[in-house]
């Protein structure tokens, strides 16, 4: 009860008015990775692909997976251009293994770190049986080459394989968030460099943390505040600021400044400028917080313009929903920058509560970057902070305020498989629009991609790319889509306009990529259409308007007979996952009743009759923006099925009866058979029958007893008796004799 009331308290107190949000939508249109000419690549007992470096400039996708890394044309993921195997040794897996872990699948090496370095080599880094360890790697002349500069691992990369992990590089210094021991009890966000800097061991800074994203923001780049980069962490951990009987976890982002150098005292070789804040994605008719899965960083312009998009599940199951919400740098940076703090207060000599810091802030503000203002007044680095702003934040790293969604909500909320990567592409559309089309990977092994069009949010299509138990671990964005499961890796164009064969398929999908080109009558990308061609394509994206195509033309009808007092069923396929079905016999609309059965995919006729002859016409309609299109029509002339010779239904029918009589007789033979064995069998196990073999030996037994037989003794008369001794003992003699003749025959 307790639980309950605290719960509510919080929801009241943490969850703002939820009006207005988008309800979960459904993907228009569900494909196939291979009708969408997507391409998969597997190596044969290799798995976790599931670390990916896009190297474009030398025209290759590098995919780290277990013990494997491959270097894949990037234009095509089938062409394998080089690999190199990073194993494991045998001392190594014993060590692991005698740490309790398991041999064949924790002590291996999966590839967790794949980054680019300036010179054009890359740093890579793996798990290497709970001992993680780094590389340099270069790709020349076709082949890969680990150059064994091997350096210690920890704190760079995970000692767990299976445990959440982040990490950046930038401008040669790594940015990571992961743990730092075997046990995976110490996390740590930290910059490996000359001069190392980390997190502070403690439940205020970081208490059990689940890593899930770093990202760099250049804030240092032409700004008249002479403010430095940022590194912002995103992850989720166990909440210290509500009084909950049991764990509650929350969603946050913190952040760091790119050149900190910890403090001269206090935090030496620790963040001095380490804040962190609540990340809400408030869901409707849901009372826990949702929980951050992955982040992506979108910047149409200078970081001024920077989104960062977030996908979220909830947490202990308490919803079927997944939800997309979205973050302004400047939001996240106000909070940071002008928000008040959250401080511990001590209730009743034990207990704590963290409420909101009211005091004044000592100078330079706590967790700020060092900047024109700081150095006006000497301040030149983090080591000249002096103590109280250090102390401040040592202790204090919480805010106050909450980051809240661009929209004061979801994006996007869905009912179904769990959201797990997404990715954020620009597209432009044919009016010159700037359109931010999202690919979301899910826990089923499929891939939605989706757009917000004024609020409104389209799901254009669901792509299957792995199987339903195969999640997408990674997606990575160029010229065309990567994801990575277990299994496999896969390539997907962004676009499959070939996909829609009619103008209003094309237009309804309202895919930026695409457009129907009137004059080669085909869905075309817009790409690929001439500026002098324009007007000739129709696409409208924020209406769905397509009252410019050509009108649907009826189609031929296909003739279809029935045999008198069987089931028909005639197809028809829905244009889209949103268009609904009509069907109409003879202009008459049909409703579901006792003969008629509408489904998904089609109308059953229930013991068909001379009534259901007719015209039937199947209509595909979607709504769009209130307007009704009808996507494609369906026709069937039914008729009763003539037998040989010209016979009538009549006929057929009789015909039909003696079929089905036989057939009942045919089935009262097989029981009749079956209940016949099942007689036999049943006098065999009691005994009533007996076996010519357990005869014989019952004889052989009886003359073996005759010669001990008392000489003059005269036997008793056999009685009338039915019992079963005496029949099995006739029974017997009949078989023996049966034997004898046997044999005298041969």
């Amino acid at each position: 009860m307790l639980w309950l009331l605290l719960l509510c308290v919080w929801a009241l107190g943490v969850l703002p008015a939820a009006e207005d949000w988008p309800a979960h939508t459904e993907p228009r249109k569900s494909f196939s990775l291979s009708s969408n000419g997507g391409r998969v690549f597997r190596e044969q007992g290799v798995w976790n692909y599931s670390t990916m470096l896009l190297r474009e400039d030398l025209g290759l996708l590098i995919l780290g997976a277990r013990e494997s890394i491959f270097a894949l044309e990037l234009t095509n993921i089938t062409h394998k251009m080089a690999m190199v195997k990073w194993e494991v040794t045998t001392e190594m897996q014993d060590k692991c293994s005698r740490k309790g872990k398991n041999l064949e699948i924790e002590c291996q090496n999966y590839i967790r770190v794949l980054h680019r370095m300036s010179d054009g080599r890359m740093y890579v880094c793996g798990t290497n049986a709970f001992s993680p360890t780094c590389d340099i790697m270069s790709y020349t002349n076709d082949t890969l080459t680990l150059e064994n500069q091997v350096e210690d691992g920890k704190g760079k990369c995970p000692f767990d394989p299976f445990q959440r992990y982040t990490s950046e590089l930038v401008d040669g210094e790594l940015f990571s968030a992961t743990s730092i021991n075997f046990l995976g009890s110490e996390p740590v966000m930290m910059r490996s460099s000359v001069e190392p800097v980390r997190t502070e061991f403690k439940t205020s800074w970081l208490n059990e943390p689940t890593f899930i994203g770093m990202e760099h923001i250049a804030e240092g780049q032409q700004n008249p505040e002479g403010d430095d980069d940022k590194m912002y962490l995103f992850f989720i951990e166990t909440a210290v600021e509500y009084d909950f009987y049991n764990k509650l976890e929350v969603s946050r982002v913190a952040r760091v400044c790119k050149n900190d150098m910890g403090g001269q005292r206090t935090l030496q070789r620790k963040w001095t400028s380490f804040v962190k804040a609540r990340l809400d994605c408030p869901v409707r008719d849901t009372s826990l917080p949702f929980l951050i899965q992955d982040v992506f960083r979108f910047c149409p312009g200078d970081w001024r313009t920077c989104v960062f998009y977030a996908v979220f599940i909830p947490q202990a199951d308490t919803s079927y929903y997944s939800a997309v919400c979205a973050y302004k740098v400047s939001d996240i940076r106000e909070v940071f920058s002008e928000g008040k703090f959250k401080i511990p207060v001590t209730v009743e000599t034990s207990f704590v509560k963290w409420v909101m810091y009211s005091g004044e802030l000592p100078f330079p503000r706590p967790g700020a970057c060092i900047n024109n203002e700081a150095r006006q007044r000497g301040y030149h680095k983090s080591l000249d902070l002096p103590d109280k702003t250090l102390q401040f934040i040592r202790d204090k790293p919480l805010m106050d305020q909450a980051v809240q969604p661009v929209t004061d909500g979801p994006l996007l909320v869905k009912k179904g498989a769990a959201f797990t990567r997404i990715v954020v592409a620009n597209a432009t559309a044919l009016d010159g629009s700037s359109h931010e089309v999202m690919f979301i990977g899910t826990e089923s092994g499929s891939v939605l991609k989706a757009v917000n069009y004024d609020g409104e949010m389209v799901i254009i299509e669901e792509l299957q790319v792995f199987q339903h138990s195969e999640p997408i671990k990674i997606l990575r964005l160029s010229n065309e889509l990567y994801a990575g499961s277990e299994v496999g890796a896969a390539q997907i164009p962004l676009s499959s306009c070939d996909h829609y064969g009619s103008c209003l398929d094309c237009v309804l999908a309202r895919d930026p990529y695409c457009g129907w080109d009137l004059a080669a009558e085909r869905c075309a990308a817009i790409s690929s259409v001439h500026p002098d061609a324009h007007s000739q394509v129709i696409q409208s994206l924020r209406d769905g308007n397509a009252t410019r195509c050509p009108p649907l033309g009826s189609g031929k009808a296909a003739n279809v007979s029935f045999l008198p007092g069987f089931s028909v069923k005639l197809l028809c396929q829905p244009g889209s996952n949103l268009a609904q079905l009509q069907w109409h016999v003879d202009g008459h609309p049909i409703v579901n009743s006792n003969t008629h059965h509408i489904h998904r995919d089609g109308l059953i006729i229930l013991n068909a009759s001379a009534s259901a002859v007719g015209r039937y016409t199947c209509t595909s309609v979607e709504s769009s923006r209130g307007r009704d299109y009808v996507t494609q029509n369906v026709v069937y002339e039914l008729s009763p099925r003539a037998g040989p010779g010209g016979a009538s239904g009549e006929t057929m029918s009789r015909t039909q009866g003696r079929q089905h009589n036989l057939l009942v007789l045919v089935v009262m033979v097989v029981l009749l058979s079956l209940t016949l064995a099942a007689l036999v069998l049943w006098n065999f196990h009691k005994g009533y029958f007996a076996l010519p073999e357990r005869c014989r030996q019952e004889q052989r037994q009886s003359r073996a007893l005759e010669p001990l037989q008392a000489v003059g003794r005269t036997p008793p008369a056999p009685r009338e008796s039915s019992n079963s001794n005496h029949n099995r003992s006739v029974d017997c003699s009949n078989t023996e004799e049966k034997d004898h003749l046997n044999q005298a025959h041969r």
